[in-house]
């Protein structure tokens, strides 16, 4: 049972759906047959057969009166028996704690280490998740998958918004979602179908991106979901009609992300929802009303969120100078388009971000009209200097 992360018999019946009485009963020197679907919750949740668990199929030759079963010796460890004289072969439940642990440092590691260098760790991190998913049961078992599905969510992320790398980034998902469904985790599971929908809609694809959000706002009603995880789906949904080129559409669901956080819920976010906040909001406002040709309001919104933007922050303070860079170059003030693009540049060679190096591109060609004023050409000294080039062409 402790291995399977059930510190109590009590513990162990309530998962199983049984009384605890029943637990006692199967923990005895000769337990009773399980019925067909106890057996399959208690394999299931311990992660044993039930003979490797010490039961004797029905007809089948007694053991030795001396015999101890599995669930007897663990039952031992909570004070009910003595200890168990064989080794447990399974990992210990504290395993997923230990394992939970590197996840959250990773989570934190994202916002200031280069993705070329965290992506391996957080890949091998998933690899070893899988194999101890082999090795634990129970609730054990489902707490390692949770974290599991976390660790391969931020991999994707990585692939996704800092490689550019779409097709990896959509494999990786796919194992999030098969952690997250190990986990049975329905929150994760709708950030993970969330951020596949990011995929077809950068292709302009968005029956596919409209069909994964249907799935993303399923799993989210089977929560319970928080305030902040409802508004990021609509940010999410947003950002797929605008990139569709439906930015009306867009601006409705910020609207309605506006008004969710606003009201606020009951339900706490889940920890690892840190990349979305009421400013990060904003910042999708702010590209949508920029795409829509809302010039004064996107700036207006863009200025606003960089004033309010944590120094730690830099990635994101990365997208905004671009995107205001691209409310200029929208306004017929490639001066100023080009002063916040070199700032953009400046925070690149610190903090390397792909989105928003591909915001700074968007803008140099925006500025196609004005590419023989100094400040383009200046530009275009940075966009392509030795470093800036080998390290854009390196990711």
């Amino acid at each position: 049972m402790l291995t399977a992360g059930f510190r109590s018999q009590q513990a162990l019946a309530d998962a199983l759906g049984v009384g605890v009485r029943q637990v006692r009963r199967w923990a005895s020197e000769n337990p009773p047959w399980p019925q067909p679907d106890q057996a399959q919750a208690l394999t299931r949740e311990l992660g044993q057969s039930l003979v490797a668990l010490g039961f004797t199929p029905p007809n089948a030759v007694q053991p030795d009166r001396g015999r101890r079963t599995v669930l007897a010796a663990t039952a031992a460890v909570v004070g009910l028996a003595a200890v168990p004289t064989q080794a447990v072969t399974m990992q210990p439940a504290t395993v997923a704690a230990d394992f939970q642990a590197v996840t959250r440092s990773h989570r934190r590691l994202y916002w200031s280490v280069a993705p070329a260098t965290l992506h391996p760790a957080a890949q091998a991190h998933g690899s070893l998740g899988c194999a101890l998913l082999t090795e634990t049961a129970g609730q054990t078992r489902r707490a390692v998958a949770a974290a599991l599905a976390e660790s391969y969510l931020l991999a994707a992320r990585i692939e996704f918004f800092d490689m550019r790398d779409a097709d990896r980034a959509g494999s990786t998902l796919l194992l999030a979602l098969q952690a997250a469904g190990e986990a049975d985790d329905a929150l994760m599971g709708a950030a993970v179908l969330a951020h596949t929908a990011f995929i077809p809609a950068w292709e302009g694809e968005r029956e596919r991106a409209v069909e994964r959000m249907i799935a993303a706002r399923t799993y989210a009603r089977r929560g319970p979901a928080s305030a902040e995880l409802l508004a990021w789906l609509d940010a999410v949904e947003a950002e797929c009609e605008t990139r569709c080129g439906n930015a009306r559409t867009a601006l409705h669901l910020i609207g309605h992300a506006e008004d969710v956080l606003a009201r606020g819920g009951e339900h706490a976010s889940p920890e690892w929802l840190d990349w979305f906040s009421p400013v990060r909001l904003a910042a999708f406002k702010g590209n949508t009303q920029l795409r829509a040709g809302h010039i004064p309001q996107a700036r207006t919104t863009l200025l606003g969120v960089l004033d309010a933007l944590a120094p730690s922050e830099e990635k994101q303070t990365t997208v905004i100078l671009g995107d205001l860079a691209a409310v200029e170059a929208a306004a017929g003030a490639p001066e100023a388009a080009c002063g916040y693009a070199v700032r953009a540049l400046d925070q690149l060679e610190r903090t390397w971000y792909a989105m928003g190096m591909d915001r700074v591109r968007e803008v140099r060609r925006a500025l196609a009209p004005h590419q023989n004023e100094r400040c383009v050409r200046d530009l275009d000294d940075r966009l392509y200097g030795w470093s800036t080039t080998v390290s854009a062409l390196a990711r």
